[in-house]
């Protein structure tokens, strides 16, 4: 009996370490297949914007000079420079406008694409094709065929008298066309991913039942669409008011810097005129809040919009 009762405790000791062993392999095995990833976070996220946040609160030339703290009045520049005002506003003017019609456009391509069916694969490819393009590729592309001197157009446009670029509202207009002809084809696909998740059971209730079109679109599609929806949303938001590439080749800030985005005053303070990196990094700073408090706002109303 002694025996018995000692095999048992001898034997269900190993058992009871077992999972505890198993337990610390298999997690210094996931932190092998981590470390490259977290290695790369590091070296490409974290290190940068340590660097960033210690620039917005120092004098930080571009070329020569002491580098001394300097935390409020960088700040204080940057708020009180000319153009702050005038380049927010416009930022989030040309993210409003990208935004709808981008989402809107995506959206129409999709269910235009997913209800053909004998140009499907056609209408696909032509939308999708222009997302293969750079985008300073594509401005560049758009620049040619804006100017008034190269472009295919130059001849009806010197006859009319009108530019492309040669307004604040021409220009805001022509870059809103690139940027359509652009990432259309992008937000259609992802779009199209959406609308084929949804179960094609649910629609054919609801024509047993008698909806038309319009209600199927409204009460069926946009509810189970609005994931895709918050993901579209939070791109299209996002990278709107980080806009450069676009403005930067067009416009050049352009006409009358009626055309300057908060990154173009980035690039201004840190590389034009007053070449400090203090600056440009405390505006760094502020876009990076903004966009965390903007993100934040997007993913509480999609959610408050999901529980209901």
């Amino acid at each position: 009996m002694a025996f018995t009762t000692t095999l048992r405790g001898t034997a269900a000791t190993p058992a009871a370490a077992r999972p505890a062993q198993r337990w610390s392999r298999s997690n210094l095995r996931g932190w092998v297949f981590a470390w490259p990833t977290a290695l790369f976070v590091a070296v490409l996220f974290v290190v940068p914007l340590l660097l960033v946040l210690r620039m917005s609160g120092s004098d930080w030339p571009l070329l020569a000079g002491n580098q001394g703290l300097n935390l409020p009045a960088n700040y204080a520049k940057t708020v009180s420079n000319r153009f702050f005002v005038d380049s927010v506003i416009f930022t989030l003017k040309y993210t409003v406008l990208a935004t709808v019609l981008l989402i809107g456009l995506g959206l129409g391509l999709a269910l235009l694409v997913q209800e053909s069916s004998h140009w499907k694969g056609l209408l696909r490819t032509a939308f999708l094709v222009p997302s293969a393009l750079g985008l300073a590729s594509a401005s560049l592309l758009f620049y040619v065929l804006y100017s008034p001197l190269a472009g295919p157009f130059a001849p009806v446009m010197n006859r009319l008298g009108w530019t492309f670029l040669g307004s604040p509202n021409a220009a805001l207009a022509s870059t809103l066309f690139l940027i359509v002809w652009r990432y259309a084809g992008f937000y259609m696909l992802l779009m199209l991913v959406g609308l084929q998740a949804i179960p094609s059971d649910v629609y054919e209730a609801a024509r047993m039942d008698g909806a038309g079109r319009w209600s199927t679109f409204r009460q069926i599609t946009i509810p189970l669409l609005r994931p895709t929806l918050a993901l579209t949303t939070i791109l299209c938001v996002t990278g709107s008011l980080l806009a450069f590439e676009q403005f930067y080749i067009l416009t050049k800030g352009g006409p009358d810097n009626s055309t300057i985005t908060v990154v173009q005053l980035i690039y201004s303070m840190a590389f034009q005129g007053q070449n400090d990196l203090g600056v440009a990094a405390a505006l760094s700073v502020l876009v990076l809040l903004a966009l965390v408090a903007i993100n934040a706002v997007q993913l509480r109303a999609f959610r408050g919009s999901d529980s209901k």
